[in-house]
């Protein structure tokens, strides 16, 4: 994925929502899209034509369903979708429960993780749980 030169660039994406409220993901996103070497996305994608487009253009896609996503999307993506990136383990699932006590429930339900990524509340969110798995909202 990487040389020894330089870490893998991840992008995160969720709650896109394409196309119900927006058309398509911004010029930008699709710079960065060519750009990462892995492209994580969340859940909540409401429509399979942009999944058909990111696994096209992504080098590498570790994407999960959302409350959002209707069958189709459930049939070829999990709920929890898992990947090793340069040693670091990475999760992405789209919903992690209330902010009060997030990180302890993370550390319960991923203890084989260092990175979960996460979406459905659409607020930043980025923190350490106490064993030490960053934890972030997109």
């Amino acid at each position: 994925m990487r040389g020894p030169e330089r870490a893998a660039r991840l992008l995160l994406l969720a709650d896109t929502h394409v196309p119900t409220r927006a058309r398509d993901l911004p010029a930008a996103v699709w710079d960065e899209v060519d750009r990462a070497d892995v492209v994580v996305h969340a859940g909540d994608w409401v429509d399979v034509a942009l999944l058909d487009r990111l696994e096209d253009r992504s080098r590498l896609l570790v994407a999960c369903h959302g409350n959002n996503d209707g069958p189709a999307l459930r049939a070829r993506l999990p709920l929890v979708a898992r990947h090793d990136v340069d040693g670091l383990r990475l999760g992405v699932v789209h919903e992690t429960g209330p902010a009060a006590g997030r990180e302890v429930r993370a550390d319960a339900a991923y203890p084989d993780l260092d990175v979960l990524v996460f979406g459905h509340s659409h607020i930043p969110w980025d923190s350490t749980t106490p064993r030490g798995t960053a934890v972030s909202d997109r």
